[in-house]
């Protein structure tokens, strides 16, 4: 593993145009791009790592796994209550919905 920031930085962007070359020479199903994904995603894990650890500091973003897309509890419904929770608690939506 690269413990040195720039060089996991340096490591994530190849990876990044190698499954730019392999999404745009193969298809959906190619083993290229297969490998390709698997090389982005442990790139963008190490730099993830390698900068937390140097710097204390965490991307502005996580990668979220395909069993978490399959969460039999959670429906699209439930993003619509989660906002409209949040407007409850803002008084000047309240009054706008009142009206």
């Amino acid at each position: 593993m690269a413990t040195d920031p720039r060089d996991a930085l340096n490591r994530l962007i190849a990876a990044f145009e190698n499954h730019f070359d392999a999404a745009r020479s193969g298809g959906v199903d190619s083993p290229a791009l297969e490998a390709a994904e698997e090389r982005l995603r442990d790139a963008f894990f190490t730099y993830d790592d390698v900068l937390f650890t140097t710097h204390e500091v965490e991307l502005p973003f996580d990668i979220v796994e395909d069993e978490d897309l399959e969460d039999e509890d959670f429906e699209d419904d439930d993003l619509d209550d989660e906002d409209d929770d949040e407007d409850d608690d803002d008084p000047e939506i309240a009054d706008i919905e009142a009206d």
